[in-house]
């Protein structure tokens, strides 16, 4: 579950690097650098299972959603040019969920905020593929799978982890390690939302 956090670090860098070298809007910068910080705070999560870990794997989930965000609702604008209220409104909803989280300390509250604004994003990309950008369905289409594949796995690991884990002992190493569906959540919704910042 550690090492599986490598897709939302080294791509997303080559992202970052290509996209500096290209002369490319900063936001795109920043959401490929929100990603790798997601791959960076995920990796010290799984590696040391410590609370404040977890939070560098959690927030950074927020904030990166909410840079994706801008960036899909900034797809029509001019080049160089800054939308501050939509970029004060997500500031504000980082910094409301994550200080209602650091004092809830309750992970649904982080999976419904975190759930909303991947439904944005999922109904503002689906709306730039269907009607404004048709020839980016391939792509947009692609990533949301990818991603929502991640996302089952991730869903099937929760309800059955305890069966899958039993199963596992059973089975010989190697086979046991590609069964590791959190793994699989990591792979597939990093390589999703790498996908995500090229659409």
């Amino acid at each position: 579950n550690t090492v599986s956090n490598l897709i939302f670090i080294l791509p997303p860098i080559c992202g970052a690097i290509q996209t500096y070298k290209d002369g490319l809007e900063k936001r795109y910068l920043a959401a490929y650098l929100c990603l790798t910080a997601v791959g960076l705070g995920s990796w010290c999560f799984h590696m040391t299972l410590k609370y404040e870990m977890q939070l560098l794997d959690e927030l950074p989930m927020i904030y990166s959603c909410c840079v994706f965000v801008y960036c899909l609702y900034e797809c029509f604008k001019y080049k160089n040019t800054v939308n501050y209220p939509l970029l004060f409104l997500l500031i504000t909803y980082s910094f409301v969920v994550s200080i209602v989280y650091l004092n809830l300390k309750e992970p649904v509250f982080h999976q419904i905020m975190y759930g909303t604004l991947v439904s944005i994003i999922v109904l503002r990309s689906v709306y730039i593929v269907l009607w404004v950008y048709p020839w980016l369905r391939g792509l947009g289409y692609t990533s949301l799978t990818v991603f929502l594949m991640g996302f089952f796995l991730w869903n099937v690991d929760n309800i059955f982890c305890d069966k899958l884990r039993a199963l596992r002992e059973k089975m010989p190493p190697v086979v046991g390690a590609v069964t590791q569906f959190h793994a699989w959540w990591h792979i597939l919704t990093g390589l999703g939302s790498y996908l995500h910042i090229l659409l």
